[in-house]
């Protein structure tokens, strides 16, 4: 069950049932109603398309009351919203009698520092206030990600209020259609009452800097029938004192310029909004960078380190990627979404599963080390992809390894590495002798399984992963157990050309290197792209 906040009608909602779809687990939807007749377009849409299964979507539009009732511990809650609406859901009676996982994504006061070495005609300054700007602005600041608090080195503090006082003053407020116009009103009047009492909480303590809530100019739309208010900018020049700046957010285009005086104390102010979903260190000094990432990551989701070198790419301090955690803890819900695979797993159960490898192999058909292995008497590069069975193994003719082995792969690899190649420097390392290239042991470890004739394997996709686990010397004899570790389907089209219309699939493999005392010397996965039948 996903309950959506107003201000992100259509991507709040796709952004989480992305992940729980692809975790093969349906969706109840209940958006916000100020915004609801948006996502009703868009789930029509995704319903009329025909992409997901029946019921696999659902939408639920009004004051969803009851919403939750139904909900037992095999189902998942999510949450967007504020924290004071979150706390409230969180204390259902039947997420709590059946322990239904809840996750909440709120409103939190997010911070930006300015480093100090971001000095006025670095970069980092110009970003800075390029940043605080845009992330004030953008959907009338009517976002969970955007920035609340401004902190800044003392010394800078003038600079940075007259540098951002006079990107806020080229600010356009009114109708979006209209050319030149750079923001919109608040989603309604309603949220514009709201707005303007924070704010006037909020200015009781810290004096407004910049905007003017009472005169300004709207373009193409009548300021008194809409939900419109320009960017305003407060100051906290006694941050440590005046302690309502991290208190209060006020959830419009409204932000609080305040100074620090040391590194320490800026990640002391940054703390004091109790947790918040991303926060941004705007810097070129690697020390200031990496003091602040590591003495602040515990307070917040995400952290942007802004400066010349990250720009060009950067989504931005607001903008969280679908491989990055969204969400945050304490003042900003405790949860997370997205993460990549990781936001896939909190849609599924994992659950351990103890016993012989064999029987863990035949559970899960991903081989375990130590499982029974079946020999064949075709080797398995002339098999197809579907006649291929996890655990099939191919047990190798030997090699005894030479020192001209050694010597022919430095020599084709350009790795002449000491302890390859001069016995008079091991004093001091775990070998005792020359030492084969690891790389030349997983080469021949190919060598020796691989069946050259052309057949249903495809091409070498690559390698997970690769232990070289004992040293391995001239003179020694080398084996390979060859096993089929797991298989993976892909899906093929026809209409397509080159791979992409080859009916296939990626086999990974596990390579066991072993030596003539059967003990290990090199383990990989390797994976190979094999043909199924037509």
């Amino acid at each position: 069950v996903h309950i959506n906040a107003f201000n992100f009608p259509i991507w709040g909602m796709l952004e989480k049932i992305a992940v729980n779809l692809m975790a093969g687990v349906p969706a109840v939807v209940k958006p916000s109603e100020q915004t609801s007749y948006l996502t009703e377009v868009m789930v029509r849409d995704i319903i009329a398309s025909g992409i997901l299964p029946d019921g696999a979507l659902q939408l639920v539009v009004g004051a969803g009351r009851g919403i939750l009732d139904p909900v037992r511990s095999q189902d998942v809650v999510t949450f967007t919203g504020s924290a004071q609406t979150g706390k409230k859901l969180r204390a259902h009676p039947s997420i709590l009698k059946y322990s239904v996982p809840f996750t909440v994504e709120a409103d939190s006061l997010n911070a930006a520092i300015l480093g100090e070495d971001a000095v006025p005609g670095t970069p980092e300054f110009d970003l800075f206030i390029k940043e605080c700007r845009r992330e004030m602005v953008t959907k009338a600041g009517q976002k969970c990600t955007a920035i609340r608090r401004i902190i800044v080195p003392e010394k800078l503090l003038g600079d940075v209020q007259k540098a951002l006082s006079k990107e806020l003053g080229k600010t356009v407020v009114g109708d979006p259609a209209v050319d030149g116009v750079r923001m919109g009103a608040l989603i309604n009047r309603q949220q514009l009452a709201r707005v303007r009492e924070k704010l006037a909480v909020l200015a009781a303590k810290t004096p407004v800097v910049f905007g003017d809530i009472e005169q300004f100019d709207v373009v193409g739309a009548e300021r008194e029938k809409g939900a419109f208010i320009p960017p305003v900018l407060l100051l906290n020049d006694r941050p440590f004192s005046k302690r309502l700046t991290h208190e209060t957010e006020c959830f419009g285009p409204v932000s609080t310029l305040m100074p620090y005086k040391t590194l320490e104390k800026a990640i002391e102010l940054a703390k004091m909004g109790k947790g918040s979903l991303v926060s941004t260190i705007c810097t070129f000094d690697p020390a200031i960078m990496r003091t602040y990432v590591l003495e602040s990551a515990a307070y917040h989701g995400r952290i942007l380190i802004l400066n010349r070198s990250s720009a060009k790419e950067s989504t931005g301090h607001g903008s969280p990627m679908p491989l990055l955690v969204h969400g945050g803890p304490g003042h900003a819900g405790g949860g997370e979404e997205m993460g990549g695979m990781r936001g896939i797993l909190h849609y599924m159960q994992r659950t351990a599963i103890q016993g012989n490898p064999t029987d863990i192999t035949v559970v899960t058909n991903q081989y375990q080390v130590g499982g029974a292995q079946t020999e064949t008497p075709v080797h398995p590069f002339k098999k197809y992809f579907d006649d291929l069975a996890v655990g099939e193994t191919l047990i190798t003719a030997k090699h005894t390894v030479s020192e001209a082995d050694i010597h022919n792969f430095a020599n084709v690899s350009g790795d002449n590495f000491y302890a390859h190649m001069d016995e008079t420097a091991l004093e001091g390392t775990p070998f005792t002798r020359r030492v084969a290239h690891g790389y030349f042991v997983l080469s021949k470890a190919a060598g020796l399984f691989v069946d050259a004739k052309k057949g249903p394997v495809l091409l070498n996709y690559g390698l997970d992963e690769c232990r070289f686990t004992k040293p391995v010397y001239p003179g020694m004899t080398i084996g390979v157990k060859l096993t089929v570790r797991e298989k993976i389907e892909q899906e093929s089209d026809p209409s397509r050309e080159g791979v992409a219309a080859i009916p296939r699939g990626i086999v990974k493999w596990l390579v066991d290197v072993y030596d003539e005392t059967g003990e290990t010397v090199a383990i990989a996965t390797i994976l190979t792209m094999v043909r199924k039948r037509e």
